[in-house]
């Protein structure tokens, strides 16, 4: 009887039927960002999952699509598509004018690939000035990292992806790559061409810095922040993060 009464509403008010079904969807542009977010990799990756379990908690549907980083920026951050908003993203005041910032759906550690047989000692960034580092176009560092390659006293190379940045830091034409320290360990075991190599890079101990990674709504869509909010302080992120790393390459 009570469906009776819901469907003749429905029909009373106009309300089309799938607009009572898609309003738990909640549509997110992404990246390929291994193994923080990958379509390949079970669970859509590990910051994916913790997304996903966070909005099935308030009774939410996560769908995700997939597009090159700064086209993921863009789309989710003017709606197309019916796009919501995009993940995962660094905090910065300076970037993304005009989106929502979640609270933190990840951690990661961001730093410096080297070489094995020229290790570089710094503290801080100015000790780095004589380098030339390796970065992927379009990604945020930090800020102060970012602000030096605006002033031109850091020498920066970009590369399309992190694979191409780490081999370019194989073949001696970057000192320095900048990269998170998953993604390296990650693409060290998984990507073919890096693996034969991996015994001559290691991931620098002294970080850059340890970034906390966000979804960003657009303007249309921001109370999704808060119910996002709600359903991360349901689970435990870092646990879930670390679970599916360790499924990803246990002998990491």
């Amino acid at each position: 009887m009570l469906s009776r009464i819901v469907v003749s509403l429905v029909l009373l008010l106009g309300i089309p039927s799938f607009a009572v079904a898609e309003d738990k969807v909640v549509r997110l542009a992404t990246l390929e960002w291994a193994p923080y977010t990958s379509q390949t990799l079970k669970h859509q990756g590990a910051t994916t999952e913790v997304v996903r379990r966070s909005f099935k908690a308030m009774g939410y549907e996560l769908q995700i699509m997939f597009y090159p980083w700064e086209r993921a920026v863009k789309m989710g951050s003017d709606g197309s598509y019916g796009l919501d908003g995009f993940f995962p993203e660094y905090y910065r005041e300076d970037v993304n004018d005009g989106v929502v910032f979640s609270d933190p759906v990840g951690y990661g550690p961001l730093g410096f690939a080297e070489r094995v047989n020229r290790v570089i000692d710094w503290n801080k960034l100015e000790d780095l000035t004589p380098y030339t580092i390796g970065t992927v176009q379009g990604y945020a560092n930090t800020l102060e990292f970012d602000e030096r390659v605006a002033e031109q006293t850091l020498n920066v190379s970009e590369a399309m992806t992190d694979v191409t940045n780490l081999m370019k830091l194989v073949y001696g034409r970057v000192d320095l790559s900048v990269i998170d320290q998953h993604v390296f360990a990650y693409l060290l075991a998984t990507n073919p061409e890096l693996n034969a190599v991996r015994g001559q890079l290691l991931f620098d101990q002294t970080l850059l810095e340890i970034k906390s990674l966000y979804v960003c709504f657009n303007k249309d869509n921001a109370h999704l922040a808060e119910i996002l909010n709600q359903g991360l302080a349901k689970i435990d992120i870092r646990a879930i993060q670390d679970e599916i790393f360790s499924d990803y390459y246990p002998d990491q």
